[in-house]
């Protein structure tokens, strides 16, 4: 027992750590964002605490967002994975103290002579198998699956900022379609007036048949438009009910583009590229990194020896009544080492296999910073020329609107002929829908720098390095 007794308290003291020295790598990615006329101007600040109520201000797409995070499907696994990973931490932790068990029991003899049986009573407490860590292998494997409980909780967080990103592009685009459904609408209803009219000249011998036709093309096209606009209302309706994982109730749902648009809030302009390291996919990387860090430790301590204690401490009488009263009292205890001495190079195999995975972690975090970088970038260039492409979009619309209305008074007074009326009609066309597309466009582009930026993620750069 002397001899067991310091083994335990060193252990309990604390070991050895065989972990190379953590340095969070070069991210090789620039300190700041690509400048020019292409860029939004950004000044080196750090992003301020936003939630996503910050940016998505229309209570309807809060309502929505608030019931995805609740009902959605990946989130729920997500939330199962990390239960997972935190148990499998909290029993590779449990690994660093000493498993206790209780036993009794009672043996029993009897012989052919006439004197009875022979009962014995024991009763005992004991240390089955303890393996003292003095060179950090459990150490460190406790650190490996703390660190991977932590990028399972990143893993999650990268989860519901791609779900609400998702659930606000997702009300967008109906809003989008919307308001093209409405645009094809007033589009069909003036193209009918327009074949009434043009048959109504042909029958008086004042136009050729091939104005009536050309004016059935608009009308057609224009009903093609509205029964494949129907069809995507619908789509866009169902993807929206599989995020949020309920039926969608229709007093959430936008009516246009232009009264959607007006709901995503502008993002501060102040902005440091150091911001990336807090989303949540980057955290993850660098927590699997510090993981793969780990597991070089135990990899290097498994090539020591490894030193093992078992105890006990019993009590033994003739009777139960007598076990805890006067029974006789004993104690064990044993030490036992093991040393690899021929493996045929699997533990030395082994740390390099756990090197080589380290450096494929340096990669994919390097990876992960530098399509961050991009993603923010490219947000960046759209979002700085987004204002002027739907100011300019606008103007076109309205020019080809009044280019639509003087044609037609034209083709009326028989100045022009109904061809020129008929290009104007599609430009009018044209320029409404591309608006449109240049408004979803711009909302759709603040989104995606929301979520490029790591969303409302709380989390600061520093926190991977505290373990």
């Amino acid at each position: 027992m002397n001899r067991v007794a310091p083994l335990i308290a060193l252990t309990l003291a604390g070991c050895v750590s065989l972990d190379p020295q953590y340095v969070r790598p070069d991210p090789a990615i620039p300190a700041s964002w690509p400048v020019g006329d292409p860029y939004l101007r950004q000044s080196e600040a750090i992003l301020p605490a936003l939630t996503y109520q910050d940016i998505f201000r229309d209570p309807r797409l809060q309502t929505l967002i608030e019931q995805s995070l609740a009902n959605n499907s990946d989130l729920q696994v997500a939330a199962a994975n990390i239960v997972a990973a935190r148990e499998q931490y909290h029993i590779q932790r449990a690994q660093r103290l000493p498993e206790v068990d209780a036993s009794t029991g009672v043996n029993a003899v009897g012989n052919d002579n006439g004197s009875g049986v022979v009962a014995q009573y024991t009763a005992g407490v004991g240390i089955p198998s303890f393996e003292v860590d003095l060179f950090g292998r459990i150490g460190s494997l406790t650190r490996a699956d703390l660190n991977r409980y932590l990028a399972t909780e990143a893993g999650a967080r990268a989860t519901r900022l791609t779900l609400i990103g998702d659930v606000a592009i997702a009300w967008l685009n109906y809003a989008a379609d919307r308001s093209m459904l409405q645009i094809s609408e007033q589009t069909a209803a003036s193209a009918e007036k327009s074949v009434w009219l043009t048959r109504a000249r042909l029958e008086g011998g004042i136009a050729p048949r091939t104005d009536l036709r050309q004016a059935e093309q608009i009308l057609n096209q224009a009903r093609a438009d509205l029964a494949n606009l129907r069809t995507q209302v619908a789509q866009d309706v169902n993807l929206l009910q599989l995020l949020v994982g309920a039926p969608i109730e229709a007093r959430l749902l936008p009516g246009s583009i232009d009264e959607a648009g007006t709901a995503i809030g502008e993002l501060p302009a102040g902005l440091s590229s150091e911001v990336l390291l807090r989303r949540p996919d980057i955290m993850q990387a660098e927590y699997q990194l510090l993981a793969a860090n780990a597991e070089i430790g135990a990899a290097r301590a498994a090539l020591f020896p490894r030193i093992s204690l078992t105890g006990l401490l019993g009590l033994a009488s003739g009777s139960l009544s007598g076990l805890f009263n006067g029974g006789s009292f004993g104690w064990g205890g044993a030490d036992d080492a093991t040393y690899p001495i021929f493996r045929a190079g699997a533990g030395r195999a082994n740390v390099r296999l756990t090197q080589a995975q380290r450096d494929a972690a340096v990669a994919s975090y390097q990876k992960a910073i530098q399509t961050a970088f991009r993603e923010v970038a490219d947000a960046l260039a759209r979002r700085a020329t987004m204002n002027d492409q739907v100011r300019a979009r606008q103007a076109q619309k309205e020019a080809a609107a009044d280019n639509y209305m003087l044609s037609e008074a034209r083709y009326r007074e028989g100045i022009d002929d109904f061809l020129s009326s008929l290009d104007a009609q599609r430009s009018s066309y044209f320029a409404q829908q591309t608006l449109v597309t240049s408004k979803l466009a711009a909302a759709t582009n603040l989104v995606e720098l929301y979520r490029a930026l790591g969303g409302d993620s709380l989390y600061g750069s520093s926190d991977s390095n505290k373990q």
